[in-house]
């Protein structure tokens, strides 16, 4: 992995709602929320969320989780994104890594759960990846299958379930 110079691992502002919508944007594979939905996750998930800033202090990359409810020893990771320009380096691993540090920390959190598509070969080998590294267990399912998604005019691939068990406490 290739260190980050002048990076800061940080907790989303309201203030980063935008640029975090343009880094998911232009990762041309995320499901694209509205951009109110990004201030609103800067404000409300910031506690199970991470950004990562380069030199000025601008976003270059990001994941935004919560916990589950029903299982709050679980962590869901909604996305993961990194700015084109510092792709190919292993930041979304270093981002992900300081986000369960982060909530494991605080001492309820054992588990991560995502959803990728079977085409999203990068975050098979991220999730994959942050597994094998952590001495974590994975499983895959099928979630949802793509079926159930009500896109007009396009299909939906199936969204499968990862589970990492066992992830260790920071």
């Amino acid at each position: 992995m290739t260190e980050f110079l002048e990076l800061e691992i940080d907790t989303p502002r309201v203030e980063d709602g935008a640029a975090i919508w343009r880094i998911a944007r232009d990762s041309e594979v995320l499901d694209l929320n509205s951009s109110y939905s990004y201030l609103l996750w800067c404000r409300d998930f910031a506690a199970t969320s991470v950004v990562a800033r380069g030199a000025g202090g601008e976003p270059i990359g990001f994941v935004t989780g919560y916990v589950r409810p029903e299982r709050p020893e679980a962590l869901v990771v909604w996305q993961v994104a990194v700015d084109r320009a510092h792709r190919g380096r292993g930041l979304a691993g270093v981002l992900l890594d300081a986000l369960t540090a982060k909530v494991t920390a605080a001492g309820t959190v054992r588990e991560i759960e995502t959803t990728v598509t079977p085409d999203n070969t990068a975050s098979d080998r991220l999730f994959a990846s942050y597994a094998e590294r952590h001495g974590a267990s994975l499983t895959r399912e099928v979630l949802f299958d793509g079926a159930l998604f009500p896109d007009e005019g396009t299909a939906h691939e199936p969204e499968v379930l990862y589970r990492i068990s066992h992830v260790p406490a920071a």
